[in-house]
């Protein structure tokens, strides 16, 4: 999952993407506005963290683009105000979520992924294909009942091709939703990554390479 940090205190956003990179996900930062509407008009993101009062262009304002854009990125507004007049009036501008500095990392994490669930057709909390089960809250992959050990980029990847339901995910696709915009898009990363995920799921073979297109879940007879 790739989330976005708009915000301008400097050691929070240390604290917030370290810890969410911790969690697999891949973070980009914005320390203003300006900043924020540049990567959201080339990247896809699942969340927008999107502090309120950020220098350049406020949050306000960010959040009232997103929606009038029809954006399919969900918007967990930050604020230092726990009045209800400013709960309100955030979600009025068409935020998904409002939370209050400070807050708890770990309920931070939970309305992530409740959002990111919101940002994409219906998934099971469990996510299956053949003997194998990820289960995207506990972090944890079994297959034939052993548990299988990922790195954040592997478990990244192997969740998006499973949310794919069989459909072929691209190599971009999956560089942009497992890695952050320092990735270099002409490495090998995403292959490297995809053999050592392979050797760890074992035999038979359960991801196979579409030539040209991608990676999908192989059917297994």
């Amino acid at each position: 999952m790739r989330v976005l940090i708009a915000e301008d205190e400097e050691d929070l956003v240390e604290i917030l993407s370290e810890g969410l990179r911790r969690e697999g996900m891949a973070v980009d930062v914005a320390l203003d506005g300006a900043a924020a509407l540049e990567l959201l008009a080339i990247n896809a993101y699942k969340v927008l963290i999107l502090d309120r009062y950020l220098p350049l262009v406020h949050g306000d304002d960010i959040c009232r683009d997103l929606v009038a854009a029809g954006s399919q990125t969900r918007i967990l507004m930050l604020t230092a105000s726990g009045s209800t007049h400013d709960r309100v009036s955030g979600l009025t501008l068409g935020a998904d979520d409002y939370l209050t500095k400070p807050f708890a990392f770990a309920e931070l994490v939970a309305r992530i992924r409740a959002l990111a669930r919101r940002a994409q057709p219906p998934i099971p909390p469990l996510l299956t294909h053949a003997d194998l089960t990820l289960d995207p809250a506990r972090r944890i992959v079994e297959r034939a009942g052993q548990r299988v050990f990922l790195t954040p980029k592997e478990f990244a990847i192997l969740e998006t091709l499973l949310s794919a339901r069989g459909a072929v995910v691209s190599n971009g696709d999956l560089l942009e939703q497992a890695w952050d915009a320092h990735a270099d898009p002409f490495t090998n990363t995403v292959r490297v990554t995809m053999v050592r995920l392979r050797r760890k799921l074992g035999s038979p073979q359960l991801i196979e390479t579409v030539t040209g297109a991608g990676y999908r879940m192989a059917e297994v007879i």
